[in-house]
């Protein structure tokens, strides 16, 4: 029989863990009753959402993290905007809408990701609410990875909604789409949806909107919305007007937090950590994490001399735990160029060594409507050139804005019509390519050129925070493979340096206007290769590395931890592609990719080289006899001028025993009979009867990569017409049909920029 003691303890070991587990919810061991508040309340009586400081947000947190309907009960929200983004604009554009929704009607949103929510849900949302769908069409046609599961729930033939129906009468819906007219499949995640939902019974609210990346999102957007919010109001019964410039964030100035825990441009918690000799787990980089890579090399691909560059840089994985495959893309986190911070900082009157280096932190009034675009706390050199994008062409909505904070009446008089008159806007401020800062300087009349010592703007720096984007990666293809190349990766970039058209604020003279990734990574590649050498230059004690010509940037990084011993590194992660070559290489090979968009098909070629390599070794030099041909169809302007890798190709050719067969348009040195210039696409119909049986006869696999708006386009019309030919019909049925077939079965991939 036990004793006592043994029923004790017993006891003990089953009540111990029973009153940890509920902790929160028994009073008399610290924790609260259920069903208490916790003071600040969700929700007041206007319906504005949570407390100051987001404060008050467990209730809100409460229950089944992804019942997004009931997250908006709880938090007393009627509208949830949904965005389905590749690069982060659809995210601005969908946060953009809430804020506006917020400022207008008083209306409090939640901005969701829909691949952290059930999107089964939709069928609970109240008729006296609406659900905002913002879509970013990718590749051809394709939804983004984040939007990939709602899309494949919809398009069911019987949707299973949470309440065993397959109908949406109850909701009510808005949708805005982001894509670009030089593709195909221009929008067509957005009309796809919008169609799906009409079939289900869902009422849209407003017309379709399309913005085109090619031409000017921001003014489809602009036209788009309006009108929208006008039929919003009638359809859920508020009214305009009633809430005002209502502030997202809480802006605080802190001179007594711990030096190591300051943002200085670290991109992560984990790089914050790692910058004060901490290590960061193998494999936790990514995305959010993304990893400082050693530049292993790099060299200039043009004519050296020549008017334009081309960078080939190599970045050091070792120890990194990353990974990529033939077709990926990497991501470079770039930071804004030295002139752009040094006039934000002037602009706000934020100049001085002391005021620039003062830290701040920012708190999220509702952070379900706005998070904190970048960690904190940091400074305010750190925000400019580290985390918003001041470097971008300045929206006409922000100019606007921003007009009631102008320091007289000539400037907001200024600052009115750039943010009213699209004509002007497009011929004073989007032409010549005016950042925010030099938009500011204009309407003024300060000098654009530095030193600067410019008229202050007393501009509340959470408007700052709201109105300016957060700084996003520049993503390019890789160059390599990881088969030839498994420690590192490799990146080849057109360094992008165009004239604007003539401004006042420049005396109406054309100027240079400089792509900032591009200029980044030109100025890590003279840095490392000694051109130029940087100067070292004193900055609160520590010497920081900077290149002494325009646009130079600070790429000793946060903290000088950018370089060591002339050893460079740049934040970089990967994004992961499905532009892949089929996996056996007896399936033949169409690549075409003029200018750096043979940047994969290097990685491909390579990828076959190492394939050879292990066959040659394994089976003899025979190996490759059964392999079918791979084509690379390139072009630039001339020989001697922009031959990318023209050194590397004829080796690649001898390792792949004649499978590798490279075909060359030079445009400024080769003709046609009438005189006009050779490009890729006369090569290809050039070559149709040797390329049209191996598409229809010997199922090969074509990959297009470069420029959108025209080569991509005319590429494919000699497809069309090609494949019209072998079969004997014509390009708008035949040929249109064939190279329909080919995209549906993934034997025709593109990987384009406009």
């Amino acid at each position: 029989m036990a004793s006592q003691l043994d029923l004790a303890l017993i006891i003990l070991t089953v009540a111990l863990p029973l009153l940890y587990f509920f902790r929160e919810s028994i009073p008399f061991i610290g924790g609260k009753p259920l069903g208490s508040s916790n003071g600040a309340g969700v929700g007041g009586q206007n319906g504005a959402g949570v407390g100051a400081g987001g404060k008050g947000n467990a209730a809100v947190d409460e229950g089944d993290p992804r019942d997004f309907v009931g997250k908006m009960e709880r938090a007393n929200k009627r509208c949830v905007i949904f965005y389905g983004s590749q690069t982060g604009t659809a995210e601005e554009y969908a946060i953009r809408i809430a804020k506006e929704a917020k400022s207008r009607f008083g209306i409090s949103s939640l901005v969701c990701d829909p691949e952290e929510y059930d999107m089964n849900l939709l069928d609970q949302v109240p008729e006296t609410s609406v659900v905002i769908f913002v879509m970013a069409t990718y590749g051809e046609g394709e939804p983004t990875d984040n939007a990939n599961a709602l899309m494949e729930m919809l398009n069911e033939t019987e949707p299973a909604f949470s309440e065993g129906g397959d109908r949406l009468e109850n909701l009510n819906y808005v949708v805005f789409g982001l894509g670009n007219k030089t593709y195909e499949f221009y929008n067509e995640v957005a009309r796809k949806l919008d169609k799906r939902l009409g079939e289900l019974g869902a009422k849209r609210i407003g017309d379709r909107g399309e913005g085109d990346d090619d031409k000017s999102m921001e003014e489809d957007y602009l036209a788009w919305k309006d009108p929208m919010w006008e039929q919003f109001a009638q359809r859920l019964g508020v009214e305009e007007g009633g809430a005002g410039d209502v502030a997202d964030f809480v802006v605080t100035e802190i001179t007594d937090h711990p030096a190591e825990k300051v943002y200085h441009g670290e991109l992560s918690p984990r790089a914050l950590m790692a910058a004060s000799g901490q290590n960061t787990p193998v494999g936790a980089y990514g995305l959010k994490n993304p990893y400082p890579a050693p530049v292993l090399a790099s060299k200039e691909l043009f004519a050296v001399n020549g008017e334009r560059n081309c960078v080939h840089i190599e970045f050091d994985l070792t120890g990194s735990g990353m990974s990529y495959q033939h077709g990926d893309h990497v991501g470079i986190w770039p930071s804004n160029p030295d002139v752009e911070v040094d006039r934000m900082l002037s602009v706000l009157g934020l100049d001085s060594e002391g005021r620039r280096n003062a830290i701040i932190d920012i708190e999220s009034l509702d952070p379900a409507l706005a998070k904190v675009p970048f960690p904190t706390p940091a400074t305010y050199d750190a925000v400019f050139r580290h985390y918003l994008d001041i470097s971008a062409v300045a929206s006409r909505q922000t100019i606007a804005f921003l007009a009631r904070y102008a320091p007289n009446d000539a400037a907001k008089e200024k600052l009115t019509i750039w943010g009213s008159d699209r004509n002007a806007y497009a011929q004073e401020v989007d032409g010549p390519a005016l950042k925010l800062a030099e938009v500011l300087q204009a309407a003024v009349g300060d000098s654009a050129h530095p030193p600067f010592n410019s008229t202050r703007w007393s501009i509340p720096f959470d408007r700052i925070v709201s109105s300016v984007p957060r700084l996003q990666p520049r993503y390019y293809s890789i160059s390599s493979s990881s088969k030839l190349h498994p420690s590192a990766l490799h990146v080849t970039a057109v360094v992008l340096k165009y004239q604007s058209t003539a401004s006042p604020f420049h005396h109406h003279e054309p100027r240079w206007v400089f792509g900032l990734s591009t200029n980044f990574i030109l100025n890590v590649k003279m840095a490392h290769s000694g051109q130029n050498s940087p100067a070292l230059e004193s900055e609160n004690g520590l010497e920081a590395v900077t290149m002494k010509k325009l646009p130079s940037y600070k790429i000793a990084g946060p903290r000088n931890n950018y370089v060591k011993e002339n050893v460079y590194k740049v934040p970089i992660h990967v994004r992961r592609s499905t532009f892949r070559l089929p996996t056996s290489p007896k399936v033949p090979i169409i690549m075409i990719g003029p200018g750096t968009g043979v940047a994969p098909f290097r990685g491909f070629v390579q990828e076959r080289v190492a394939l050879a390599r292990k066959a040659i070794e394994k089976n003899g030099p025979d190996a490759l006899k059964d392999w079918a041909p791979m084509y690379l169809f390139y072009g630039c302007r001339k020989s001697t001028e922009d031959f990318l890798y023209k050194d590397e190709w004829p080796d690649y050719e001898k390792e792949l025993k004649g499978v590798f067969r490279m075909k060359t348009a030079f445009s400024r040195e080769m003709t046609k009979p009438d005189g006009s210039k050779v490009y890729v696409q006369d090569l290809i119909h050039g070559m149709r009867s040797e390329l049209a049986p191996l598409i229809l006869e010997k199922r090969a696999y074509i990959y297009i990569c470069g420029d959108a708006k025209s080569m991509s386009k005319s590429v494919e019309e000699k497809l069309m017409n090609m494949l019209a030919e072998a079969k004997g019909g014509k390009p708008e049925v035949e040929g249109a049909k064939e190279l329909k077939m080919l995209k549906e079965r993934n034997r025709l991939m593109t990987d384009v920029w406009s």
